[in-house]
C-alpha cells in the first residue's frame, strides 16, 4: 500500500501513460529510506512495466544482471549479443516501439559510478530515436538517493540535460501524515516520535513491532527502539551518515552534527566548537547541505546571518542525546540512561523540534486568514536589545512574511514558541517589545500579528486577549487538526 503519496504517484502515473509520440525520460530523487523503491515498484507492478535495481557491483556484472532480468520480463532468452551499455539501453528503449513503455532504473548514481559513459550513451540514443524518426514511447525513469550525484547528471554540463519531462522529489512525510502513518491520535505523542524518526517512513518498519499506546509509552519505545542495539534503529544514524557521506570524513560530520544540535548555529560557531579552521568547517557543512542532511536558513531580521539546521530528525536526536553516551548504552540498562540524557531531549531536541513544526504548520498549513494574507516565507529570527547590550538577542521562533498590497514580504506575523511552558500575558509583552524594536529599525509592524505557540496551552488571560483580536494562539490540538478554516487541502493516500 502506498501511503499519502497521491500527487507523486498521480504525476508518476501521468509521464508513465503519456501516449503523445516519442520517448520519454523522467527523474526521481529523494533522501534515503523515504520509499523511493517501493514506489517504483508499486507502479511498475500497476502498469506491467520494467524496473531493475542497481546493486553496488562490477560493470560487466551489473549489464549481466540486467540481461537476465530483460530476459525474463520479456520471455526471451538472455540477450548474449550485448555488446556494452549502449545495447542494452537500445534494447530497454525499445520496448516502447508499439506502445507506452515504462522502464525504471533504481538507483541510477550506482550504475554510473561503474560505467561512467552511461549519461552520454542515453543522450545518443534519444537523438537516434528522434533522428530516425521511430514511433517510440519509452518512459524511462532514473531514480537515485545521492543527491549531489543526480543534481549534477541532470545539471547544464550534463549530457543529460534537458531531457527529463518529469523531475520529482520525494520528500519526507509532514508532522501530520507522519502521524496518521504511525497510527498515532495523541498530538504530544505524535510530536515526541516525530522528533525522533520524523517523516521518514522505513523508519516504522525499523522499529518493529513495539507499540505506541499513549504519551506515557513514549519513554519505554524509545527504550525498546532506538536506544536498544538489537533494533535497526540503533545504528541508523551512523549508516545514514555513512551512506550519505561516502567517504569524507565522517569523524568531522558527527562532530559537526554534534555541534549544531548543542545549539550552534552559524559556520563560525560550529567552527569554534570543533576546534577547526573555518575553510575545513564549511566542507563539511557544504557536503551535509549538498547531501540534504543541513538545511541553511536567513534568519528574518537578519537576512545576512544564515542558521543552520539538522535536515533529519533522527540524526539531530542522535547527536544532541545518544551521541555523548552510546558506549554507556552498551554496557548498562537503557531505562538508566534515558532517564539521565531525558532532560537533554526535552531541552535540545524537543523544543527546537517544536518550534520548526510551529513554522512548518504556519507555512503549510495556516490559511491566509490565520495571519492575514498567505505565507510566502516563515523563518526563526533574532534581534539584538539596545536596552540589554549584555544579554541575549531577542528571539522569535516563527516569523511569518507574504504579500500586503504591493508588498511581497510584508511582516505578517512575529511568534514564539514554547514546548514545555504554559503561555501568559508576559509572552505577549515580550512580542509586543519585539515589534516596537522592530518599528525603530523601520520595518513596518501595522499588519504584523503577535502569535504565541505552546505545547502545554495558556493562561485564561492570554485566551481572552485572544478573544478580543489581540494575539494568534496555536496548541498542540491546532497544529495537528486545526480548525477548518485554518488548514489547506493536502492530497492524502491511504
Amino acid at each position: 500500500m502506498v501511503f499519502d503519496r497521491d500527487a507523486e504517484w498521480e504525476a508518476l502515473v501521468t509521464f508513465a501513460c503519456d501516449t503523445r509520440p516519442g520517448a520519454g525520460l523522467g527523474v526521481v530523487s529523494g533522501r534515503l529510506r523515504q520509499g523511493k523503491t517501493y514506489l517504483l515498484k508499486a507502479l511498475t507492478a500497476a502498469l506491467d512495466g520494467f524496473c531493475f535495481g542497481v546493486q553496488p557491483a562490477a560493470q560487466a556484472e551489473s549489464l549481466r544482471r540486467l540481461g537476465d532480468e530483460f530476459a525474463q520480463f520479456t520471455g526471451v532468452s538472455p540477450p548474449n549479443h550485448w555488446r556494452g551499455w549502449e545495447d542494452a539501453v537500445d534494447a530497454l528503449l525499445a520496448l516502447g516501439d508499439r506502445r507506452p513503455a515504462l522502464v525504471v532504473v533504481d538507483e541510477f548514481p550506482d550504475l554510473v559510478r561503474q560505467s561512467p559513459a552511461l549519461p552520454s550513451l542515453i543522450h545518443s540514443a534519444y537523438r537516434r530515436l528522434r533522428t530516425t524518426g521511430r514511433d517510440n514511447r519509452a518512459r524511462l525513469l532514473l531514480s537515485g538517493s545521492t543527491l549531489p550525484v543526480m543534481r549534477r547528471l541532470f545539471s547544464a554540463a550534463s549530457p543529460l540535460h534537458g531531457l527529463a519531462d518529469l523531475e520529482l522529489t520525494l520528500r519526507p512525510l509532514d508532522f501530520r501524515q507522519a502521524a496518521r502513518f504511525w497510527g498515532i491520535d495523541d498530538p504530544a505523542l505524535a510530536l515526541l516520535v516525530h522528533a525522533v524518526v520524523g517523516g521518514t517512513p522505513a523508519y516504522r518498519r525499523y522499529a518493529g513491532d513495539h507499540a505506541l499506546s499513549g504519551p506515557d509509552n513514549f519513554d519505554a519505545w524509545v527504550c525498546r527502539t532506538v536506544l536498544n542495539p538489537r533494533t535497526p534503529l540503533f545504528l541508523e544514524a551512523h549508516h545514514l551518515l555513512q551512506e550519505e557521506t561516502d567517504h569524507w570524513d565522517r569523524a568531522l560530520c558527527h562532530s559537526a552534527l554534534a555541534a549544531i544540535a548543542s545549539g550552534c548555529a552559524t559556520q563560525g560557531k560550529i567552527a569554534e566548537c570543533l576546534g577547526t579552521p573555518l575553510t575545513d568547517a564549511s566542507r563539511c557543512l557544504t557536503l551535509l547541505r549538498e547531501n540534504g542532511l543541513l538545511y541553511s536558513d536567513h534568519d528574518a531580521f537578519r537576512p545576512n546571518l544564515i542558521r543552520l539546521r539538522i535536515a533529519e530528525p533522527l540524526l539531530a536526536f542522535e547527536h544532541a542525546t545518544v551521541w555523548p553516551c552510546r558506549s554507556a548504552l552498551e554496557q548498562r540498562d537503557a531505562v538508566e540512561v534515558w532517564r539521565h540524557i531525558r532532560p537533554v531531549f526535552d531541552s535540545a531536541v524537543a523544543g527546537p523540534h517544536f518550534a520548526q513544526i510551529c513554522r512548518d504548520w504556519a507555512m503549510d498549513f495556516a490559511g491566509p486568514d490565520v495571519f492575514g494574507a498567505r505565507p510566502v516565507t516563515v523563518a526563526h529570527g533574532s534581534l539584538p536589545d539596545p536596552a540589554r547590550r549584555a544579554g541575549p538577542d531577542m528571539e522569535a521562533e516563527v516569523v511569518v512574511r507574504g504579500g500586503v498590497g504591493s508588498r511581497s514580504r510584508a511582516l505578517l506575523s512575529v511568534g514564539v514558541a514554547r514546548w514545555d511552558e504554559v503561555m501568559d500575558l508576559h509572552h505577549l509583552e515580550q512580542l509586543r517589545h519585539l515589534l516596537a524594536l522592530l518599528a525603530a529599525r523601520g520595518e513596518d509592524v501595522t499588519h504584523t500579528r503577535p502569535a504565541c505557540y505552546s505545547a502545554l496551552g495558556f493562561t485564561p488571560a492570554l485566551r481572552a486577549a485572544e478573544a478580543d483580536g489581540d494575539v494568534v494562539l496555536v496548541d498542540l490540538h491546532r497544529l495537528y487538526r486545526g480548525r477548518q478554516a485554518d488548514s489547506v487541502t493536502v492530497p492524502g493516500r491511504r
